[in-house]
C-alpha cells in the first residue's frame, strides 16, 4: 500500500528565486533531490500546503511532465486537499493565473523557465504564485530561500502519480487530482473582455493576421482564439504545436528570435498584423506591415486606447511600468490625468497596484503587457486588445504608430544586451559604477552632459515596502536616460542589460532607426561604465 515517504537530505546551494522564480539548467533540476529540496522549501515557506488546493502546469518544456508528477506526489504527502492541473501538465502562465483566481486556490506551482531556450542541455524553472494568481512577493520568496538553508527532509507520496493525460478526477492518497482543459477557462476570460463580433467582422473584411506561437504554450490557445472563435483563416497561426525544446528555437518574442515573423511581416505580401509569443505565454511582440513596435510604445498605445475593447470602456484607473521601460506611457498618463507609477523589474512589484485597485494596465519594455483579468503578464491579451483597436478605428499598425508619436512625441527606445558575461566582471562594473554615480552630474561624455544619476530604489505605495539596488539610473540634461541592471533571468553568468532612451517631439524627426536617434547616448554611457572594456565585448549580443 502507497505511503508518505519521508526523505533525509541537506540544503542544495544557489535555491534563491529570481524575480520569476528559480530558473537552472534542466540537467540540474533533474538531479534528485534538486527538484524535490525546492519544491518542499516552497511548501514550507509558505506556511504548509495542509487542507491547500494548488494550481499545476507549465509551458511544456522539456522534463515538465516529469516535474509535474513530482509536484504532485509531494503535495499529496504534504497534505494538499486538491491539485488542479492542466491537461498533459500545460498551463500558459496567464492562464494559470486566471485559473487560481477562478477556482480561488492557494496558490499555484508553475513551470517554466519563460522565454528561455527548452531541452536537456537548456533551460528550466519553477515558480510559486500566491492566491491573488501573481507571483510570490519578496517577503514569501526570501521565506522560501531561507527553507532552502536549513532543509533536513522532504516529503514525497510513494508510487506513480495519476494519468494526467486524461481529463477528470483521481485521488493520491486522499488528495485529489483534478485535470482540466487548460484553454477554455482562459478563451472565455478573453472573449468577456473583447469585442469578439468586431474583430471577427474585420477578419472577414480581408484583414490579414499571422501569429507565431514560437512552438510554446500558446499555440493551442492561439488556435482555439485566434482561428476557431474569431475566424481568422486557418495557418494564421504558425508554430502552433508545443515542442519540449521549442522546435530547437529560442522561444523569446522579440526581431532576433522571431526573424520568421519579421521576414514575413517586411515581405511584399506581409500580413497587416503580426504577433508571437513566448514560451509560457506571458509575453508578446507586436509588428505590423513593415512596422516593428516597441514593448514601451505597444504599452503606451493600449494605455491610450484601451477604452475602444468593452472590458476597459470605462477608462483606467491608473498605469504601471517598470522602471527601465520607457516613459511613452507617462505622456499617455498625464495627458489622461491618471496615476503612473515607476516599479522596479518583475510583474510581482505590480501585484499589490493591481489589487488595490490603482493601476489597471502595467508593462514592461522585455515584452510584458498586461492588466487586471489576471496577476501577470498576458502576451495574447495584448494581442487581442491590438486587434479590438484595430478593428474599431480601421486603422493600419504604422498609422496608429505615426498618430501617436504625432500627438505625444516619440520615446525613441532600445535595449542592449551582454549575454553570459563573466559574473565577476559584470559585478564590478555595476559596483564601481554604483561608486562613481556622486561625482557624475556635470561631467560631459561626447555631445552630452549628465544631469543627474542615482540608483533606482522603490517604496510600495500599498503596503510600504522598500526594494533597494533596482538599476543605475544616468539622466542628461538633453532629456534622454541610460539604465544599467544585471538580469535574473537567465542560467549561465551574468546578463548586463543597457537600457536607452531620448524623447524627440520635432515632427519632422519622429520616423529615425531608433539606433540612430540613441547614438549619443550609447557613445556617452560606453563611456560612462567602461563596457566594452570591462565586458570584453565589442558590441550587445542582443539588440532590441
Amino acid at each position: 500500500m502507497s505511503q508518505i515517504q519521508i526523505i533525509p537530505t541537506q540544503p542544495i546551494a544557489g535555491q534563491k528565486p529570481g524575480t520569476s522564480g528559480l530558473r537552472k539548467k534542466t540537467s540540474v533540476f533533474m538531479e534528485p533531490p534538486y527538484l524535490e529540496n525546492y519544491v518542499q522549501a516552497i511548501f514550507e515557506g509558505i506556511g504548509g500546503v495542509a487542507g491547500q488546493t494548488l494550481v499545476v502546469g507549465g509551458d511544456g518544456r522539456y522534463f515538465n511532465d516529469s516535474a509535474v508528477a513530482v509536484i504532485l506526489r509531494m503535495a499529496a504527502a504534504n497534505g494538499a486537499a486538491r491539485c488542479i492541473v492542466g491537461q498533459g501538465g500545460l498551463l500558459s502562465t496567464p492562464a494559470a493565473s486566471h485559473l487560481i483566481r477562478k477556482r480561488g486556490a492557494d496558490g499555484g506551482l508553475i513551470l517554466s523557465a519563460s522565454h528561455n531556450p527548452g531541452g536537456p542541455e537548456a533551460d528550466f524553472g519553477l515558480k510559486y504564485n500566491g492566491p491573488n494568481g501573481g507571483p510570490a512577493t519578496e517577503a514569501v520568496t526570501d521565506r522560501i530561500f531561507a527553507r532552502t538553508l536549513d532543509i533536513t527532509e522532504y516529503h514525497i507520496w510513494e508510487g506513480d502519480a495519476p494519468d494526467i493525460g486524461l481529463i477528470g478526477e483521481a485521488h493520491l492518497g486522499a488528495m485529489v487530482v483534478e485535470v482540466i482543459d487548460p484553454i477554455t477557462d482562459y478563451a472565455d476570460l478573453m472573449e468577456s473582455l473583447f469585442d469578439f463580433a468586431a474583430i471577427r467582422a474585420h477578419l472577414k473584411g480581408g484583414f490579414r493576421l499571422r501569429f507565431d506561437a514560437m512552438h510554446a504554450i500558446t499555440g493551442p490557445y492561439a488556435h482555439e482564439i485566434l482561428e476557431n472563435r474569431l475566424g481568422a483563416a486557418p495557418g494564421s497561426v504558425v508554430n502552433g504545436t508545443p515542442s519540449p525544446d521549442f522546435g530547437g528555437g529560442h522561444p523569446d518574442p522579440n526581431p532576433i528570435w522571431a526573424h520568421e515573423l519579421m521576414t514575413a511581416m517586411y515581405a511584399p505580401d506581409a500580413p497587416d498584423f503580426g504577433a508571437a509569443s513566448d514560451g509560457d505565454g506571458d509575453r508578446n511582440m507586436i509588428v505590423g506591415r513593415n512596422c516593428y513596435v516597441s514593448p514601451s510604445d505597444s504599452l503606451a498605445v493600449l494605455a491610450d486606447l484601451a477604452h475602444l475593447a468593452p472590458g476597459y470602456a470605462d477608462g483606467l484607473a491608473g498605469v504601471a511600468r517598470s522602471m527601465p521601460t520607457s516613459a511613452a506611457v507617462d505622456r499617455v498618463a498625464a495627458a489622461k490625468g491618471i496615476d503612473c507609477f515607476e516599479t522596479p523589474t518583475g510583474w510581482k512589484f505590480f501585484g499589490n497596484l493591481l489589487d488595490a485597485g490603482r493601476a489597471t494596465l502595467c508593462g514592461e519594455e522585455s515584452a510584458g503587457t498586461g492588466s487586471n483579468h489576471v496577476r501577470e503578464k498576458d502576451g495574447l491579451w495584448a494581442v487581442l486588445l491590438w486587434l479590438n483597436i484595430l478593428a474599431s478605428t480601421g486603422k493600419g499598425v504604422s498609422e496608429l504608430m505615426a498618430d501617436h508619436w504625432a500627438r505625444y512625441g516619440r520615446n525613441y527606445y532600445s535595449r542592449h544586451d551582454y549575454e553570459e558575461v563573466d559574473s565577476e566582471a559584470a559585478n564590478a562594473l555595476i559596483a564601481d559604477l554604483r561608486a562613481e554615480l556622486p561625482a557624475l552630474p556635470g561631467k560631459v561624455f561626447g555631445a552630452l552632459t549628465v544631469e543627474r544619476a542615482d540608483e533606482f530604489s522603490y517604496d510600495d505605495p500599498v503596503d510600504g515596502s522598500h526594494a533597494a539596488g533596482q538599476g543605475i539610473r544616468v539622466y542628461f540634461t538633453n532629456g534622454a536616460r541610460a539604465v544599467l541592471r544585471l538580469s535574473g533571468t537567465g542560467t549561465a553568468g551574468a546578463t548586463l542589460r543597457v537600457y536607452l532612451e531620448a524623447l524627440e517631439t520635432d515632427p519632422a524627426a519622429l520616423h529615425q532607426d531608433p539606433q540612430t536617434a540613441l547614438a549619443d547616448v550609447i557613445t556617452a554611457i560606453d563611456a560612462i561604465a567602461g563596457i566594452a572594456a570591462r565586458t570584453g565585448r565589442t558590441g550587445p549580443d542582443v539588440i532590441t
